[in-house]
């Protein structure tokens, strides 16, 4: 089956009845090498490793006594994983938590991590965080390549974009353009993404047509983020390389996606805009 007809049995673009007891059920999976599939690649075979990072800002459940509590989550689902889950579904899961009463916070853990797991074919981390103590702000450090005076007339990926010299060098660039569509329902996904690498150096004009050609473009999250790291593996050929993307919160959830050729973790670097 393909990505698309898949999709047209998911929750997103469909009313949608919430439910606010504990319901697994709710998860929807969806196959992460469908499209890479399509193209006749075999996913396991590609250069990266990584993980996606998914923070939650509305998680609540009760006590025993029927008290709630509110949290929110960090979840860490490697991209070795079988799938994905889509997002809308993650949502309704969650929610699922909000009139469902846990003896202790380890338990609602134990669930959350058991059921996303079972989703997403591979070992799912959650951790919850007391609103009072959730991570601090931080931001992407390298050369910002925003600011440069480029002409752009391009508004789907086009990899031709994309060049590199015969200087070596090893950098950190990252823009805060990068815009692309949910695949069902169209709308816009906004994200900051950084891209780390040792090799020759990448024409800095280029890779930010390059990355503005996405804002048009529908795809997950996910899957953007490996073309990305894909296209630029394969027309810039460095020796090591990093592609990590920071999306704006939608529906109280932010996706992360963290792809590398050298490691598959990645700290927890939520951005002002998130």
């Amino acid at each position: 089956m393909k990505q698309d007809e898949l999709l047209t049995s998911s929750p997103l673009g469909q009313d949608t009845q919430y439910v606010n007891s504990y319901d697994p059920l709710l998860l929807f999976p969806i196959q992460r090498d469908l499209k890479w599939a399509e193209r006749d690649i075999n996913r396991a075979d590609l250069p990266f490793k990584g993980v996606d990072i998914w923070n939650a800002y509305e998680i609540s459940w009760l006590n025993t006594k029927g008290r709630p509590n509110v949290r929110l989550a960090e979840i860490r689902i490697p991209a070795d994983s079988k799938c994905i889950i889509e997002s809308k579904s993650f949502k309704l899961y969650l929610n699922s938590f909000n009139l469902s009463r846990f003896e202790a916070e380890s338990e609602v853990v134990e669930r959350m991590e058991a059921d996303l797991s079972e989703a997403a074919g591979g070992q799912v981390q959650v951790i919850l965080y007391h609103p009072d103590k959730a991570p601090a702000f931080g931001q992407f450090t390298g050369f910002c390549l925003d600011n440069q005076d480029v002409e752009i007339d391009s508004y789907s990926p086009d990899a031709s974009l994309l060049s590199s010299d015969y200087d070596v060098v090893e950098e950190v660039l990252y823009s805060h353009l990068l815009k692309s569509n949910c695949p069902v329902t169209g709308q816009p996904d906004w994200a900051t993404i950084g891209i780390s690498y040792r090799g020759q150096e990448i024409d800095r004009e280029g890779l930010l047509k390059y990355l503005i050609s996405y804002r048009e473009h529908g795809d997950f999250h996910e899957q953007c983020v490996e073309n990305i790291f894909m296209d630029i593996w394969q027309h810039c050929q460095p020796e090591s390389l990093s592609v990590y993307a920071r999306y704006v919160r939608r529906g109280g959830l932010d996706i992360n996606p963290f792809r590398s050729s050298e490691s598959d973790d990645i700290d927890n670097l939520r951005l002002s805009r998130q």
